[in-house]
């Protein structure tokens, strides 16, 4: 039997709608038999997940999303299986979310210069999780406001590279945050690689060169960032890679997301799956 795995969900320890048991709940209502929490470089939440897992009877992986810097783009690389008290990741998560909070800043004064004032004042009225702001709680606050309609539009017009809401920063490095994951036992797996503005397929295929340098485990070919012909072109890179294929839907909340939990399709045929290596 094949179980029906999701393995990339976030919940109010950083950026999602639900609470840690809720996505687990909700989850286990939609089907999926196997969730990774994953919240963005933060692992508060796992232990109330873990036990919500285990009152619905589905099983849990433990896990999180780090930013990663690569060249002059943030990667995000989802850890799976992690001891989540293990001091080099502890400490390293910690180092993030210190550049967190900066760069929070600097995208509220980026706003403000565009004509969006206390743009980082309202994005901390989404905030869930002491510490952590993300573009995802500015992009809640600009549709609030109606500088913008949907989610999707804010990153087009305010937050994406070259738009006005836009900063860079410097993240934790590729063997960083590989070496973090695995010192704690965990698999690294490269998140969602179509959303990555590279340059074209020669970009790619440095960026994933690198990764797998960096000692990087497996790539995320089913996403709600991918459509069917991506999951095929990245389970292609998967295969000559000799990485494992992962299954996410990065599940925010209800309506947030193109993919609610449970509707992943299955992986393309010729890849192994992630977990058919634990």
């Amino acid at each position: 039997m094949t179980l029906r795995y999701d393995l990339h969900s976030h919940s109010t320890r950083s950026d999602g709608l639900l609470s840690p048991a809720d996505v687990v709940r909700r989850a286990a209502a939609r089907g999926v038999e196997v969730l990774a929490l994953t919240d963005h470089d933060e692992l508060a939440g796992l232990a109330e997940a873990a036990d919500a897992a285990a009152a619905a009877g589905i099983g849990f992986v433990a896990g999180s999303e780090l930013s990663a810097s690569w060249e002059d783009i943030t990667v995000h690389v989802v850890a799976l299986r992690i001891d989540p008290e293990h001091p080099g990741l502890v400490a390293g998560l910690a180092s993030i979310r210190d550049g967190r909070r900066g760069r929070a800043r600097r995208i509220g004064e980026a706003l403000a210069d565009a004509g969006v004032p206390d743009a980082y004042e309202g994005a901390l009225r989404y905030v869930t999780s002491e510490g952590l702001v993300s573009r995802t709680h500015f992009a809640r606050y600009l549709v609030e406001t109606g500088h913008v309609r949907a989610m999707g539009d804010v990153f087009k017009r305010y937050l994406a590279r070259g738009k006005p809401g836009y900063v860079s920063h410097q993240w934790a490095s590729l063997p960083q945050a590989v070496g973090w994951i695995h010192a704690a036992g965990g698999v690294a797996v490269l998140a969602h690689p179509g959303r990555y503005a590279v340059d074209g397929e020669h970009g790619m295929k440095r960026l994933l060169g690198d990764f797998d340098d960096a000692g990087g485990d497996a790539l995320e070919v089913l996403s709600s960032s991918h459509d069917a012909a991506q999951a095929e072109r990245f389970a292609a890179h998967a295969r000559v890679h000799g990485f494992a294929a992962s299954a996410g839907s990065d599940f925010h909340g209800p309506g947030e997301s193109r993919l609610d939990l449970g509707e992943l399709p299955e992986l393309p045929s010729g890849v192994e799956p992630v977990w058919a290596r634990w």
